[in-house]
């Protein structure tokens, strides 16, 4: 569902009108009367169980009623919707683990009003972790043109700083490897490792964490037979010529891994949820309440985060 406040509804909407001919099915955990708000030239179809879902995709948007306690107002997130927003998320995540469903892809939240009605986890990957008992779940950011890995997240810089360290690198790491493996088809995975300073460091003259701590990492990567290259000056690893030499970008904090993705191609971005032994992506981007409303999103994303899931279905 995604906030309902939010875009995932419209998005929602375009992604079936736009796979419905071909793409892969899906259905949608949602509120048939706000889907119906939105745009009620599109047809949709309640069903009660997600194995209906194939026979009913070409004609009409298969939905899995999933109440709201009101209706929402376009760009005015309620706290009050918040329970429909996470059991959407829950049922989700329940019917990927019994493998009725091949993957769950979720719309964006609004972590700011899930913390208002007492949501005890940072964000989106922390509750499926919690709801699938991963202890080390793993943010990849793909697009045509990349994939990219960051090994602190949602942390201020200061404190990403604090937290990096070698083993969390070689986590990040092994995760990033199998997962390309198991649910890319990349047999033998090729990763680059950004360094943290300027210049990864110019020898310790702009810094030691290269020499102190990410290339411990790669010894350790390469002793367990991992293809690993790096720490690279990150100025100039995400160019054409430096891409074409890996296949994930392993990045120390957020930023350095989403500005150089997002600046490539930020409308096919997918977040792909590695460490989870389920499938989970969703589009690259927020719950955009400032257009929230008005049929002006782009489901690029969503559109693309539904084909990853496929993909990555059907690999597995």
């Amino acid at each position: 569902m995604g906030d309902p406040a939010g875009i995932g509804g419209e998005l929602t909407l375009k992604a079936w009108a736009a796979l419905r001919g071909g793409g892969p099915a899906f259905a949608v955990l949602d509120d048939p009367a706000r889907l119906r708000a939105i745009d009620d030239s599109v047809p949709l179809q309640p069903i009660s169980k997600i194995e209906e879902a194939d026979g009913v995709f070409a004609g009409a948007l298969p939905v899995l009623a999933t109440p709201l306690a009101t209706p929402p107002t376009p760009g005015q997130p309620d706290p009050a919707n918040a329970g429909a927003v996470l059991a959407s998320i829950e049922e989700a995540v329940r019917m990927a683990q019994s493998a009725r469903a091949r993957a769950v892809v979720t719309n964006p939240i609004s972590k700011a009003t899930l913390y208002q009605a007492g949501f005890p986890h940072p964000g989106h990957t922390e509750f499926l972790a919690a709801l699938t008992g991963a202890a080390h779940p793993v943010m990849m950011l793909a697009n045509h043109h990349l994939r990219v890995v960051p090994v602190t997240v949602h942390v201020g810089l200061r404190a990403a700083l604090d937290m990096l360290s070698t083993d969390m690198i070689a986590t990040v790491a092994r995760i990033t490897a199998h997962s390309l493996r198991a649910q890319f088809g990349i047999s033998r995975p090729r990763l680059a490792l950004a360094g943290l300073n300027p210049h990864a460091g110019e020898g310790g003259a702009m810094g030691h964490e290269e020499e102190t701590i990410i290339e411990p990492a790669k010894r350790q990567l390469r002793r367990d037979g991992i293809d690993v290259s790096g720490p690279y000056p990150p100025d100039t690893m995400f160019t054409p010529a430096a891409r074409s030499g890996y296949d994930a970008a392993i990045c120390m904090y957020h930023d350095q891994a989403l500005i150089p993705l997002k600046t490539l191609d930020m409308a096919t971005g997918v977040n792909v949820t590695l460490g989870l032994p389920i499938i989970r992506t969703s589009p690259d981007h927020g719950t955009a309440f400032d257009i929230a409303g008005q049929n002006r999103a782009d489901a690029s994303s969503l559109i693309a985060a539904l084909r990853m899931a496929d993909q990555m279905g059907r690999q597995r």
